[in-house]
């Protein structure tokens, strides 16, 4: 018969066994959603069962919480669960979650192709080393954490490529009662992130010049030895954007933009999936090939005439 043990003591191991083995950011997001959904509801349980866990989704869904969110949140509560049955501390029970069908798919943000081209031709005539960042994830794709983590010498003239091998981002840590955040360079979060990107032949143009005078341990964004991070860089494209009188839109939305110029530049969908460092194909699919009544009318019309 299995020791009673509170979910809390178990997360407490668990937490403890899996620090050896996963990246800090890793480490210190698990801990958060822990601290922050798992223990307020579950922490005094000794027994925890499909129900409990249905209730526990149902309402942090109507607290507002995304369905991404809250599976992020079932994955880690899932882990602690079968550590708890492995060592004998918790019975393990099934547990099928249901989700509510989501209705609603958020759209993309993307520039238009003429406020890409007036975004651009600002940057071109008004440099700054936070403006060429803005430029480059227009170009090449970067993430913010990526573009923050940029160094000079990640910048290849010679090759014409960007090598992305590092991000930054600010975790929050939760260690006992203390709680801080940390600024922290690392490994990008998955292999396939790591990658070369060819650069278009205006942003070579604006970086082969800078190359000759900048250090390369420098970082792009500040062309100094210390970054920015990607809060700050928010903001201050949040400022640009209206400025310039743009449409608002998140900075990733710069990502977005360049995956969308690649599909209508007619480029393969697995080319532009290594492009942005995606896992798997499919996610590039998901998100950017949306096909237009006019792309439908022509398969559809394709179709017709094959079948004559």
């Amino acid at each position: 018969m299995e020791q009673k043990t509170t979910f809390s003591a178990i997360a407490a191991l668990w937490k403890a066994d899996k620090k050896q083995y996963v990246k800090k950011s890793t480490y210190a997001a698990y801990s958060l959603l822990i601290q922050s959904h798992l223990l307020p509801e579950l922490g005094k349980r000794e027994d925890i069962q499909e129900e409990d866990v249905q209730n526990l989704v149902n309402r942090k869904l109507a607290a507002g919480l995304s369905q991404k969110t809250v599976r992020d949140i079932l994955v880690v509560l899932k882990m602690i669960l079968r550590y708890g049955d492995k060592h004998g501390l918790m019975a393990a029970h099934q547990i099928d979650i249901i989700f509510p069908t989501e209705r609603e798919k958020n759209e993309v943000e993307v520039l238009t192709l003429m406020n890409q081209r007036q975004l651009m031709t600002y940057i071109k005539e008004h440099f700054t080393f936070l403006n060429l960042g803005i430029f480059i994830c227009l170009n090449a794709g970067l993430r913010i954490g990526e573009i923050c983590a940029l160094q000079w010498d990640d910048v290849d003239v010679a090759s014409g490529v960007i090598r992305v091998n590092k991000t930054i981002q600010r975790i929050y840590l939760v260690d006992g009662e203390e709680k801080y955040t940390e600024l922290i360079v690392d490994k990008p979060k998955t292999k396939n992130s790591i990658r070369e990107v060819p650069m278009t032949r205006d942003l070579l143009s604006l970086v082969r010049p800078l190359k000759k005078i900048v250090r390369g341990d420098f970082y792009v964004l500040t062309n100094a030895a210390t970054p920015t991070e990607p809060r700050t860089y928010r903001c201050y494209f949040n400022k640009l954007q209206q400025q310039l009188g743009l449409p608002k839109m998140r900075f990733h939305g710069l990502r977005h933009s360049f995956a969308t110029r690649c599909i209508e530049s007619k480029c393969d969908y697995k080319t532009v999936s290594v492009l942005l460092g995606h896992s798997n194909i499919s996610t590039t699919l998901n998100l950017y090939v949306h096909p237009n009544l006019e792309q439908k009318r022509k398969c559809i019309d394709t179709m017709g005439k094959m079948l004559k």
